[in-house]
């Protein structure tokens, strides 16, 4: 397993970002994979493989760049440079494109794990790099992106308040189960692969969550800047998907009933603000409303408040049955219903 050794004070000053361009390569990845985790990635899927495959198709030697860079074991590093938090799109991807070609072929040599394909020993990689993954962001990204950057933050608060709640090791168990995991004596494991040990103390760490659900990967900048790249929870990257059931919708109101459905899980006013698309104000409201009604509960967790369905809010959702054809959609990380 590959894990990283850094004192209590490195954890410590540690912190949670968003990344536009992690989020981006995630997508790539999942173009790349070209399967979805769950309804929500399948559908975006259904809406840009198609041109995606298209693209690639029409610039293979950038497609070659790409399966030679995600690599089998290891992502060539010049794609997938270490988030510094607070940049924009452009900023974050002038980094890639400033990576020298020399170093770029080293590092998917690397990837590759072998001799590099003639095809990609040129100089435009980096280039071609930046130019893919501002495609990947003009075209798939950034017309969602409002509401995955919602999702996203939302992500952030959660792990927060479970750091206060639990301490960093249940956080960090938390990220990427199986992969990463606290060691204890100041060890951080963070894949599963046979990687010699770094030592990263008085380095800046990041944690950094994407909504794509089967990715994740470290980044660097030796000695100054380390990044975990996670999924966010799944009850945020996917809770868009549920469907109201169209009955249920009728009777409290279809946004209403889009929060109740939500709340198989517990979740905060600002989790559901971002999953849902509505106004902080709203979905207070329908809190009040659904309380009152004896259809939802909440308690207190360090500082956040999390709200959950009670008995007769389980009754009254299982009892409207499964969604119709035409039923509303509680919300979405990609936009959506």
């Amino acid at each position: 397993m590959g894990w990283w050794q850094l004192n209590a004070d490195t954890l410590a000053r540690s912190r949670f970002v968003v990344s536009p361009l992690a989020e981006t390569f995630a997508c790539l990845k999942l173009l790349h994979a070209g399967e979805g985790a769950h309804p929500g990635e399948r559908d975006w899927l259904r809406a840009h493989l198609p041109g995606y495959r298209a693209r690639s198709a029409a610039d293979p030697v950038t497609a070659l760049l790409v399966r030679a860079g995600l690599g089998r074991e290891w992502i060539a590093d010049f794609l997938t440079p270490a988030p510094r938090g607070g940049e924009g799109f452009a900023d974050e991807v002038a980094r890639v494109r400033s990576v020298a070609p020399a170093a770029a072929r080293a590092q998917l040599r690397t990837a590759l794990a072998g001799p590099l394909p003639d095809a990609l020993d040129r100089d435009d990689l980096p280039e071609r790099a930046a130019v893919l993954l501002e495609w990947v962001w003009r075209e798939t990204v950034r017309p969602y992106w409002e509401r995955r950057r919602r999702v996203l933050e939302a992500d952030v608060v959660a792990r927060t308040a479970q750091v206060s709640r639990g301490g960093w090791v249940s956080a960090l168990d938390s990220l990427r189960p199986g992969r990463t995991r606290w060691l204890g004596e100041n060890r951080l494991q963070v894949n599963l692969h046979e990687y010699p040990p770094r030592e990263i103390s008085g380095a800046e760490m990041l944690f950094v969550p994407v909504t794509p659900q089967r990715h994740g990967w470290v980044a660097w900048e030796d000695g100054e800047r380390y990044a975990v790249v996670h999924p966010c929870a799944g009850v945020l990257a996917d809770a868009g998907d549920r469907a109201v059931p169209a009955g249920l919708g009728a009777l409290l109101g279809a946004a209403r009933a889009g929060v109740l459905v939500l709340l198989d899980s517990p979740m905060s006013t600002s989790q559901l603000t971002a999953v849902t698309g509505q106004g902080l104000g709203s979905v207070g409201r329908h809190l009040k409303v659904l309380r009152e009604a004896g259809l939802v509960t909440r308690r207190r967790a360090a500082r956040s408040v999390l709200y959950t369905r009670t008995a007769a809010g389980e009754v009254l959702v299982e009892a409207a049955g499964p969604a119709g054809a035409t039923g509303p959609r509680a919300g979405g990380v990609d936009g959506q219903g």
